[in-house]
């Protein structure tokens, strides 16, 4: 397993959209190891391919509480079938360091994907999970949490992240 980069805002390759996985080899395997790898030495609940730099629809999660088990979750070509209970939840990113705004998202969904061997599964989703799983799909999709946001709002964080660069 291995430390991927985790890429930046505003990297031009956060805004493509990723591809359908076709193909479930041992290359995709150990992208999949190393996402989760990555996501826990961040740390962080989830983590997208695209985040990466792998433009594939592959994102892992995790939504344990730090005391509890690991409840490792793989999603591939994730579709949401349903939400409801929609709902201004705190959000932050790996992509978007150091910043945390509220942002609309569903507090409940059924979410159908594949797993890492080209399962189909469908699960309902609730609170962080769900809202966890709204967020890498974003990612998929080429879009970040901020772009919920203000135009204020967005260039505050923007004004932050270029000081943050500047004196990095």
């Amino acid at each position: 397993m291995a430390l991927l980069p985790i890429l930046q805002h505003p990297d031009p390759r956060l805004r493509q959209k990723a591809a359908p996985v076709t193909v479930f080899d041992a290359r995709l395997q150990t992208l999949i190891d190393d996402l989760f790898e990555t996501m826990y030495d961040a740390p962080g609940v989830g983590l997208a391919a695209t985040q990466v730099g792998v433009m594939l629809r592959v994102a892992v999660m995790d939504c344990a509480p730090k005391d509890e088990p690991p409840e490792r979750v793989v999603i591939i070509n994730p579709d949401i079938l349903s939400s409801a209970d929609r709902q201004d939840m705190e959000e932050g990113c790996l992509s978007v360091p150091d910043t945390s705004e509220k942002v609309p998202r569903y507090n409940r969904l059924h979410l159908r994907a594949l797993d890492r061997h080209g399962q189909t599964f469908e699960v309902q989703a609730e609170g962080l999970m769900a809202q966890a799983i709204q967020h890498e799909i974003d990612h998929l999709d080429g879009k970040l949490y901020i772009d919920y946001l203000s135009s204020l709002k967005r260039e505050r964080i923007n004004k932050k992240l270029r000081k943050q660069r500047q004196t990095a």
